[in-house]
């Protein structure tokens, strides 16, 4: 057992025993007289202590103890602690009180001077309550990052910047930008603007960093225009009422003004930086998202296939990014979206729209009650047979997906092995998830393998994408593939010519016979 503070007085404050150790033998004895010399104990030096019972949270639960269990060099003298020895017995924090103890709670004083790495101790202490369920999906990063947030000081330009960026959604805008980056580099460049042809990068790194920038400004807008609209459904639910704007600390006119901002900044981006082709992408999804998804969720389950194809655009946008550099023609939306170089988009953009079906699925069952309680229809709830068929089926999809970026040449063959091994994963999974009804942590499981499956399958793409070892090979030996073949046959040619030319001798012109 941990003996972590005592009471020195009834009405005096307490200090941790860990600080006490950590300390000096000087300031261990400044510390004690400082506390002996204090006048009488009234309610003007219980308002302003030297040694806070809050900042402690070792001091959060308190009960009596007997005195023969605490170390006799921190015994007090009779003399000095009379409320103790009234009962005979000190007072023991941070344990667990036995039968007959008492508890003490902690104020809501003590609670605002709390400081941050005593609240972040305290709220992983929160979360491994046994009253959570085990199931349970944390909460998401807007909401931690907001919390987090106020652990800082109010006027500092760092909390304001926090406050900010967990408007945007910070982890889904991640996702969003990578599948975007992804599709951008997944492009197959002509032969003609190949860098051993031209000498040059073949696609334009300033290009990515408009596309990457845009793309995160326009899902920032996105966002925070969907906090926006519903800040008093969000406060019914765990996952979220601790957003921002649930909690005040931003204000609805900072939120509109942030999303406007966003949204004109990335669409401007976009624009200049890109295409007119990428900048509209861009400003539809943003439309999508917060005037047709986010209405949408109280009205009907098909809520749900609208923010998939939300989510299936961005790899479109990188795309069409690339293509917009390579096209022979005018470069409008046509020739960047329709022709037969974009198919690779289409299906990079099936697999995104297919991926979020499973995942977002499985997440909605955890916290499907509280869907219902906020008055959002989702098929977690109303109809969760069917929620488990839709998440095997779509899962079921990444395995043809994949396979056709290979048959379009888009990767090589070792995508196929390498994918298929990701795939099978959240595929067991979503079968797990419909056949046990979302219970015993299949749609925990589920979820997180989601998570982990969308990333994991665009690095495999880019590492096999089409002729990408062919150029290593070529980088470390000085030509290609092909030709080291080519100069290998004629090599091999060459020799056979000269020792049949050996063994046959020499070949003699034919002179004309005399008659």
């Amino acid at each position: 057992m941990r003996i972590d503070a005592y009471r020195l007085y009834s009405a005096k404050p307490t200090i941790c025993l860990r600080c006490l150790l950590r300390s000096t033998t000087r300031s261990r004895r400044l510390a004690f007289e400082a506390i002996n010399k204090s006048p009488v104990r009234n309610a003007a030096t219980a308002a302003a202590p030297l040694f806070r019972r809050d900042y402690f949270s070792a001091n959060k639960r308190c009960f009596p103890l007997s005195p023969d269990i605490i170390p006799q060099r921190f015994k007090l003298h009779p003399s000095q602690d009379k409320g103790s020895t009234e009962t005979g017995t000190t007072i023991l924090c941070n344990v667990e009180p036995e039968a007959g103890g008492t508890t003490i709670s902690s104020t809501g004083n003590a609670l605002a001077a709390e400081l941050p790495h005593r609240r972040r101790k305290r709220l992983k202490a929160e979360v491994r309550e046994p009253g959570i369920l085990k199931d349970a999906i944390p909460p998401d990063a807007s909401s931690r990052l907001s919390s987090l947030s106020t652990t800082l000081p109010q006027s500092s330009l760092r909390r304001q910047l926090s406050l900010y960026l967990s408007l945007s959604k910070p982890r889904l805008s991640f996702l969003i930008v990578l599948t975007t980056a992804a599709a951008y580099s997944l492009y197959p460049v002509p032969a003609l603007l190949l860098p051993e042809v031209t000498a040059s990068p073949s696609l334009s790194a300033l290009t990515l960093v408009f596309l990457t920038s845009g793309t995160a400004f326009c899902s920032a807008s996105a966002n925070a225009l969907n906090m926006l609209m519903e800040p008093q459904h969000d406060a019914k639910m765990s996952r979220t009422r601790n957003r921002p704007i649930v909690r005040g600390y931003v204000g609805k006119k900072g939120a509109a003004l942030f999303a406007i901002l966003a949204g004109t900044a990335g669409m401007g981006a976009l624009y200049l930086g890109v295409n007119p082709t990428v900048a509209f992408l861009g400003g539809l999804n943003i439309f999508l998202y917060a005037g047709v998804y986010t209405p949408l969720k109280r009205i009907s389950t098909l809520n749900t296939w609208v923010g998939a194809v939300v989510g299936g655009i961005p790899p479109l946008m990188g795309w069409a990014a690339a293509a917009g550099q390579t096209a022979t023609g005018v470069g409008d939306w046509k020739e960047l979206l329709l022709s037969e170089e974009s198919i690779g988009g289409w299906l990079l953009a099936s697999f995104l729209y297919a991926w979020q079906f499973p995942h977002f699925n499985a997440l909605s069952w955890t916290i499907r009650e509280e869907y219902k309680h906020a008055g959002y229809r989702m098929l977690a709830w109303v109809n969760p047979q069917m929620n488990g068929r839709v998440a095997f089926r779509y899962a079921m999809l990444s395995f043809p997906i994949c396979g056709a970026l290979w048959w379009f040449g888009i990767t090589d063959q070792g995508f196929l092995i390498t994918s298929s091994i990701v795939n099978t994963w959240i595929v067991r999974e979503a079968w797990l998830f419909w056949r046990r009804n979302g219970y015993k942590g299949s749609a925990r499981g589920l979820f997180w393998a989601g998570v982990w499956h969308l990333p994991v399958v665009m690095v495999l793409a880019m590492a096999h994408k089409k002729g990408l070892w062919e150029g290593v090979w070529q980088r470390i030996n000085g030509g290609s593939m092909e030709e080291k073949l080519w100069n290998s046959s004629d090599e091999d040619e060459e020799e056979s010519f000269s020792a049949d030319e050996t063994l046959e001798g020499p070949v003699r012109p034919l002179t004309p016979a005399t008659s």
